[in-house]
């Protein structure tokens, strides 16, 4: 069996750890998308530093093999998301940090609406209550995919699947606005 590797850390820490401004803007962060701490959110940005560098180190780079690498790269990030199709990479460079936030499994099930809230939508992941395709993840942090987006969903054995689960977001009928609108246009004639 071996023995196991020890971890290394998927993210650099701030070389300034008490600004204020930056101290201010990860906590809304953190917030807004239900993180659990600010190492998810120095994951992210040391993700979007990679592709950054990768980016800049384009530059350097003769015509030909510069292409060739730039439709790596934005190819890459068109299929998660980030980049439409046919960017080039000065697009890259002008990516924040959210842009790779709202790529998370965690904010795409809250804005799909199976979760009531981004922290609910931590748990139910974490509690194996999502899928994505046929597989269940359990980690929030996941990268969605464009294909893989219309396949999230609830877990077959998931007692969220029930329709009247308390805790199961509600859904807004649009039928009940589109007859609200009718029956004000049938007031006016």
């Amino acid at each position: 069996m071996g023995d196991p590797k020890k971890p290394r850390k998927k993210y650099e820490t701030p070389s300034h750890p008490y600004r204020m401004d930056r101290l201010q803007s990860e906590l809304d962060l953190v917030g807004r998308y239900g993180l659990r701490n600010k190492r998810e959110v120095w994951r992210a940005r040391s993700i979007l530093g990679r592709w950054r560098a990768q980016a800049r180190a384009m530059l350097a780079l003769e015509e030909e093999e510069r292409a060739v690498k730039e439709r790596i790269l934005i190819h890459k990030m068109a299929r998660y998301g980030i980049l439409p199709e046919g960017s080039t990479f000065e697009a890259v460079l002008s990516l924040d940090v959210e842009d790779v936030l709202k790529r998370r499994l965690q904010t795409l099930v809250y804005e799909k609406g199976l979760a009531r809230t981004p922290h609910q939508a931590r748990q139910m992941i974490v509690h194996r209550h999502i899928m994505v395709g046929d597989h269940i993840v359990t980690s929030p942090s996941y990268l969605v995919t464009i294909d893989e987006e219309d396949k999230i969903r609830y877990a077959p054995k998931s007692p969220y699947n029930q329709e009247d689960h308390p805790m199961r977001p509600q859904v807004v009928s649009v039928a009940g606005e589109e007859e609200t609108e009718s029956s004000e246009d049938a007031s006016e004639e």
